[in-house]
């Protein structure tokens, strides 16, 4: 029997089981997929938060040599104005970075598998197992069609936002929105990008960054109405939005080369209940968020390093398991909420609201306060804090003042 079954190993669930085996613990980690694998619904970019972590764990550097130039410059244009900067860091960490998938789910895979957790890869999980009250390990068959049969103290559905795990146990979902934009993007050589860049429009917007080997990812959001539009003929919608939208990005387009497919649609949004009877989720198996603020991968890390500290506590026999995990949830929430509702509000590409553009407009010349407002996106900056009363009230008088 095994401390810890995870299904699904990628971002979260590969740093899960690194995190559970360096602490000792008797790990399983499976994925229908073999590494190095490509994920075609990334967001790519790990903020400064995450990268944080990856520094902690020790993998930063070998993220970096694998020629993914780090980033501590960050803009948003919104055609009539720009906020450009640099998030402040986190515990002295100034860059972010955005690798390919089939780079970092590698890393971490062998991460895992280096801290002695048991790796198998090519293993299509089909059913969990359980007692009747408490699940109890996974079923399913091996990449030569063998049956494969494990028990562990505890399954963790790492495995997306279509997580079989969390069908299988009918976890509850909770602040549910609609599907509210959806992205298409690829991968351009020959297009220079050297920051986040994001590009705000009408019911439209539009981003890049540098990737591994000298690539760019180019994207583009349309709000979720036109998306079927847009599906038809992807390539004639996404060069006229960044012609409309992100014109210098556009010019640098035209003298670049596509080097692969277009890749993307719209993603729902939602939290689930991350624990149970004999099971728990992590990464968007739990979280699931629009992709425009581009989370996803720092909100794995940072998921997974909670749930490891909450299974450790629980397997250890520190506290009562379902105790442990009940914290965890609670500690989840509090971090990923207030990215979450504010990249709701995001995701749309709504005409600003009147009181929103008055502050944004507010932290032109203003760079801390730009810095840290950029800060909210890179999640290095408290989203409550930012936007309390006083020091929205302190921003707009500074701006006042200024003029």
């Amino acid at each position: 029997m095994y401390d810890a079954i995870v299904v699904g190993a990628r971002c979260a669930g590969a740093s899960l089981a690194m995190l559970l085996a360096r602490k000792g613990y008797r790990v399983l980690l499976a994925d229908r997929a073999t590494f190095p694998s490509d994920h075609t619904m990334s967001t790519h970019l790990v903020w400064q938060n995450g990268a944080n972590r990856l520094r902690k764990w020790g993998l930063l550097d070998t993220v970096v040599a694998s020629n993914c130039p780090p980033m501590t410059s960050f803009f948003i244009d919104f055609r009539d104005f720009l906020l450009d900067g640099v998030p402040p860091p986190t515990d002295g960490q100034k860059h972010a970075l955005s690798p390919r998938r089939f780079v970092l789910d590698k890393i971490l895979v062998d991460a895992a598998a280096e801290a002695g957790a048991e790796v198998r890869e090519g293993v299509f999980v089909r059913e969990l197992e359980g007692d009747g009250d408490r699940v109890t390990g996974i079923s399913g068959t091996d990449k030569n069609g063998a049956t494969v049969r494990e028990t562990a103290r505890i399954v963790v559905g790492a495995d997306g936002m279509n997580s079989l795990v969390a069908r299988a146990v009918q976890a509850q979902e909770y602040n549910a929105k609609p599907r509210l934009q959806g992205t298409y993007f690829t991968y351009w050589s020959d297009v220079p990008s050297h920051a986040v860049e994001i590009y705000v429009g009408e019911w439209r917007g539009a981003y890049a960054f540098p990737t591994n080997d000298g690539l760019t990812v180019v994207g583009a959001n349309w709000t979720a109405r036109d998306v079927r539009e847009v599906k038809a003929d992807v390539e004639t919608h996404y060069l006229a939005t960044l012609e409309a939208w992100a014109p210098s990005l556009a010019e640098r387009v035209r003298d670049g080369t596509r080097e692969d497919r277009w890749l993307g649609g719209p993603i729902p949004n939602f939290l689930r209940k991350p624990y149970g009877s004999g099971w728990a989720l992590v990464g968007d198996a739990g979280v699931t968020m629009d992709p425009c603020t581009a989370e996803g991968i720092t909100n794995a890390l940072r998921d997974a390093d909670f749930m490891a500290d909450a299974l450790d506590e629980g397997l250890s026999g520190l506290r009562p398991i379902d105790e442990a995990l009940a914290q965890y949830e609670q500690r989840r929430n509090a971090a990923i909420v207030p990215i979450f509702e504010l990249t709701c509000e995001m995701a749309p590409f709504a005409p600003l609201p009147p009181e929103r553009r008055q502050l944004l407009e507010a932290l032109i010349g203003n760079q801390a306060d730009t810095n840290r407002f950029l800060g909210l996106i890179a999640q290095t900056v408290s989203i409550p804090e930012f936007f309390a009363e006083e020091n929205v009230e302190r921003i707009l008088s500074s701006a006042s003042s200024m003029h």
